[in-house]
Formats: structure tokens, sequence, C-alpha cells
């Protein structure tokens, strides 16, 4: 881990961000928070589409979904043809596993970090199908990436029909080695669809080297986009047959001139798609945030995720539980135990004490428990905004609050 502690300076007005001053906001990997650049241009999409709402659906959206398309192939680098519009890498998940002919006897893999919007999806699925998941187990702690690619490829069996791997899982904020599963699997024939709900604007994403089967991301996160943004990449040799959840009335035209695959997706029925349409100011406000661009706000975020680690890690007294080439912009930290008495206390979030950061203290922080283990833990995120007297702060909070569910252990 890295020992300077000094206090980062902020490159970019923190004015340019609408959160509540009172907050010491630090998950940004949630629900991201929208620069106010983006949110007048989101305005300018919405004002515009309510001047003149048919050509808005009937002319302009299709032209101007393509030139977003272009910007986020420049950003993941992969063709803009093979891209899909969607509200949410959820949203895209399911699209990718209702694509997929599953039945008796099949296998879908996935590890026991995966978000839990793929295993509840799974479940329905494989209720219908016959077809059941494996769950390959990841330890966390983890030393080494390389134990998930041993975990991922050893549960791998010949029944396996189709893995979801997470690019950068959720609840354990790990970069798992995506290039080695994603070769190893496909080498065997099974089709692999990467997870990259928390990728676009936290690490550098090159889907056409990576060349999966498929590809989903969010952009409300780390891009810092409007909530209803994110995207699909299909392999072009997948992509015949390949359709939305629902089909739009005009799904039925023949139009030789577009692909059906991009017809289906460019409109799904009337909705807000102002969100998906600020991808590019999205894309250029991250950009402008610091002189380096995109990679040095990577870095950057990267560094300030380390030293957050470290002043928490150092306060309770434990390990840092993973590498740190495997960490991001954010960083789970496991916690002790809660009390007996505590265990049955209702809660408005996840757990008691996330419950009493916000009131006590005005820390947000999500604090949850791993689907593998029940492990207790807390997942931190750092961007442009955040400053390590603000970890200083959630250390202190926590010692305190922790102190305050153990009354009994700091008397004794």
């Amino acid at each position: 881990m890295g020992s300077s502690l000094e206090p980062r300076p902020l490159t970019f007005p923190t004015n340019q961000w609408t959160l509540d001053p009172t907050l010491t906001f630090l998950n940004h990997g949630s629900y991201g928070s929208v620069p106010r650049s983006v949110q007048e241009a989101q305005a300018e999409v919405r004002a515009r589409m309510e001047r003149d709402p048919v050509r808005f659906f009937k002319v302009d959206l299709e032209r101007m979904l393509d030139e977003v398309r272009e910007r986020i192939g420049g950003l993941v680098h992969c063709r803009a043809s093979d891209i899909a519009p969607m509200p949410n890498a959820t949203v895209a998940l399911c699209t990718v596993l209702n694509n997929t002919k599953l039945g008796p006897g099949d296998e879908v893999l996935i590890t026991d970090h995966e978000y839990m919007s793929i295993v509840n999806e799974l479940e329905r699925v494989c209720a219908a199908t016959g077809a059941r998941v494996v769950k390959a187990k990841v330890p966390f702690p983890i030393e080494s990436p390389e134990q998930v690619t041993e975990a991922v490829l050893g549960a791998a069996t010949p029944r396996t029909k189709i893995a979801f791997i997470a690019h950068i899982t959720s609840a354990t904020s790990l970069i798992f080695p995506v290039t080695a599963i994603v070769r190893g699997l496909m080498a065997r024939g099974i089709e692999v669809c990467v997870d990259g709900a928390h990728t676009p604007g936290q690490i550098e994403v090159d889907v056409q080297g990576l060349a999966p089967t498929y590809y989903v991301g969010s952009f409300h996160k780390w891009l810092s986009c409007p909530k209803g943004s994110g995207f699909l990449y299909v392999r072009s040799d997948k992509q015949a047959g390949f359709r939305p959840h629902a089909l739009s009335s005009r799904a039925h035209k023949v139009r030789p001139e577009r692909a059906l695959f991009l017809r289906d997706f460019d409109y799904v029925g009337t909705n807000d798609y102002s969100a998906m349409l600020c991808v590019p100011q999205a894309i250029d406000a991250l950009r402008g945030m610091l002189p380096g661009g995109l990679t040095a706000l990577y870095r950057s975020n990267h560094d300030l995720a380390l030293k957050a680690r470290e002043i928490v890690c150092r306060a309770l007294g434990v390990s840092a539980p993973a590498p740190d080439a495997m960490i991001g912009s954010m960083v789970t930290i496991p916690l002790p135990e809660p009390a007996a008495e505590m265990m049955s206390r209702g809660t408005e979030y996840d757990d008691p004490l996330q419950d009493e950061l916000i009131r006590r203290h005005r820390i947000v922080a999500p604090i949850w428990r791993l689907s593998a283990d029940n492990r207790r833990v807390i997942r931190v995120s750092a961007h442009q905004y955040n400053t390590t007297e603000q970890f200083e702060t959630l250390a202190q909070a926590l010692l305190e609050e922790l102190a305050r569910e153990h009354p009994k252990r700091v008397s004794a």
C-alpha cells in the first residue's frame, strides 16, 4: 500500500458537483453523481425533445444515437455497429440471458462475487428451462488474480453453455483477470458475457482486444452520466436473431440500409432517451477533469482509493484484503461482526452501522454482507470530489460506531 496521507488537491472545482454539501459522500460506485455540466446538457436534450416530439423520435433520435455509439466505441474500443444502447447493465445482462437458448442439463457459470441481479434472473430462467447455475468459489480476502482464473476455469464443464463474469465485482471491488478467463473459457467453446457495470470511467476497457461474446456496462456509475444509460456489446456473428425484450411498433419495417440489430435497439418504444444521449458530454466532462485526460483520472482515483484503504485498514487493525493491482477506484474492507442484539435490529439501509454513519456522521458508504460467506464489509469509493481528510473522518466514525456496537468490549 502507499504511504503518503497528504491531502490531495482538488483540480476539478467541487461546485461542478451538486452533491449535498452536508454529506461525506463515499459511494460513487452505486449510483454515481452527475457533474453540473452534464445535467445541463441533459436538460437541453429534454427541451429539444419537448419542442418537437414527433421530429425528435421519428427523425433525430436514430442519428443522435449513432453519434453516441461512435463515442462509446471510442471509449471501450469496439465497433459502433456492435453496440446496443441500454438503460443499465442489469437490463443488458438480462437481454443476453434471454437470448441464450438453455435446456435441461445446461449449466450457466458465474462466481460467488457476481451481482445479485444476474443471480436473481438466472434463478428465474433456470427454473423455467431446467438449466442450472454453477458458482465458482473465489476467496475474499484474496492474494492474486490467478486464484480467480483457477476457480472459474476449474468450475467449467462440458455442460457449461455460457459464463457471466464480472470485470470489476460490485460487493468486493475486485478487478478480475477477464482476459485470461475469457480466453480460457472460449477455448473450450463456452460463450462469455463480461459484466462491466463498474468499468466505464473507472478503468481502461478494450472490448475488441478482450473479444468476449458479449460485454455490458453502465454509464451512470463511474462515467458520471445521468441514470438510465448503459450499453451492450454483441459480437457481430451473434447479432442475427438477437432481439430486445420488447419489439417496438417499427420492428416489422424493412430497411435494407440499416442492420436489424441496430433498428431493434435504436427504439424500444417511447422513453426518455436523454440520459443515453448525454454520454458524449459525460466522457468530455471526465476527460477534462485532469490535464492528462482519462488516463490521469483513472490513476488519480486509483491512488486515492488505495489511500482510503490504508487509512481505514490501519484504523481497524486489518490487512489489505486484495493486491493493489486488483483495485480500481473503490475498495472493500472486512468489518467486525456486531453484537448479537444488533443483528435483529431493523435498518433503513443494509446494516445498522450504515444507518448510524449517515444519521450521526452524515457519511454515505455502503455496508453489506457478502453472499458467499455472509461476511460483513464496507465499500468505499474515491472520486475527484473526495479528499484524504474525508477518509480519516470515516475511519474515526467507524471506530466510534463499532465501539458503540460493543460497549462491554471497550470497557473491559
